[in-house]
């Protein structure tokens, strides 16, 4: 194999490397958001340990909401992680049909699409959280002025 040949395959595998950095990017966002909400659940799980829950059903459902948005958190992470993984599959594939001389457009192509496929997914659940989570918000009266409209 020529070096030429090496160097084309390497600037067709940058992009998808490019690719890489925001995904990665991505899944430190979405797991710094998980955190968050881990950390206040085991807050909300302590303070009812203390206290009785039929005096205090309100953080009992808090913790039911916390639950479901860890869990749509853990499903995007899971889909995103899935794009890194797809991600590499195509740079992997594209550097072995150049050494071993196959034509892996096909294949190259289909994985790409499947790791598009898989950001898309979990961008729109990470999306679903962010719309829960903000339909969930407790928000007081502000200075104490009561509630308006």
């Amino acid at each position: 194999m020529a070096i030429d040949d090496i160097a084309h395959v390497i600037q067709l595998s940058v992009a998808p490397v490019f690719l890489l950095t925001g995904v990665g990017a991505l899944l430190g966002v979405f797991t710094g958001r998980l955190a968050r909400v881990v950390d206040r659940a085991r807050r909300l799980e302590d303070r009812l340990e203390h206290l009785s829950i039929e005096r205090h059903p309100d953080l009992l459902d808090e913790l039911r909401k916390l639950s479901k948005r860890a869990r749509l958190m853990n499903v995007s992470i899971s889909a995103v992680g899935a794009c890194a993984l797809l991600v590499c599959s195509v740079i992997v594939v594209l550097f072995a049909g150049a050494i071993l001389g196959f034509d892996v457009s096909y294949v190259a192509a289909t994985l790409f699409v499947l790791a598009m496929v898989a950001l898309i997914s979990g961008l729109l659940v990470f999306l679903h959280e962010i719309y829960y989570a903000t339909k969930h918000l407790r928000l007081g009266p502000i200075g104490g002025r009561g509630t308006s409209d």
